[in-house]
């Protein structure tokens, strides 16, 4: 049997934050198809192998994270041909200047930052995912 292509890569390495973030988006019918990866370093290993008919339509990226942080995924992403065209959005809980100014200069589509209460949390990720999963476009 053939392993299903992951229409959203959430690359997170709190394990609490990620579960919590699957149950949102699959509570929610986001998603399909989800694949969770713990860190960056896991993150580029697995998107340098995928051609562009086997991106995910979005990536939801942490930027703190051990190994590899979250603005060097995006690089790779950004600068890979294949992958260049990928949806990637930065969901994280810091909302220092320095990290917003540097995902931008690296091509991220959007950043957002994680609200502390869950059902501010619930409704962010769930109109997030639906506008990026569903409503924007993206070439082929």
């Amino acid at each position: 049997m053939e392993k299903q292509t992951p229409d959203l890569l959430l690359i997170e390495d709190n394990p609490d934050d990620a579960k919590l973030a699957i149950r949102i988006l699959r509570k929610n019918n986001i998603a399909s198809h989800l694949l969770h990866l713990k860190d960056g370093e896991e993150a580029i290993s697995y998107l340098s192998s995928l051609s562009r008919s086997k991106a995910p339509k979005l990536i939801l990226l942490d930027i703190k994270m051990p190994k590899v942080d979250g603005i060097e995924v995006l690089r790779k992403v950004k600068s890979n041909p294949e992958l260049k065209s990928t949806v990637v959005v930065i969901l994280t809980s810091s909302g220092e200047e320095k990290d917003i100014a540097d995902a931008y200069r690296s091509g991220v589509n959007a950043y957002l930052v994680k609200p502390v209460e869950f059902a501010a949390y619930n409704d962010m990720l769930t109109k997030a995912g639906y506008f990026w999963m569903n409503l924007n476009q993206i070439p082929k």
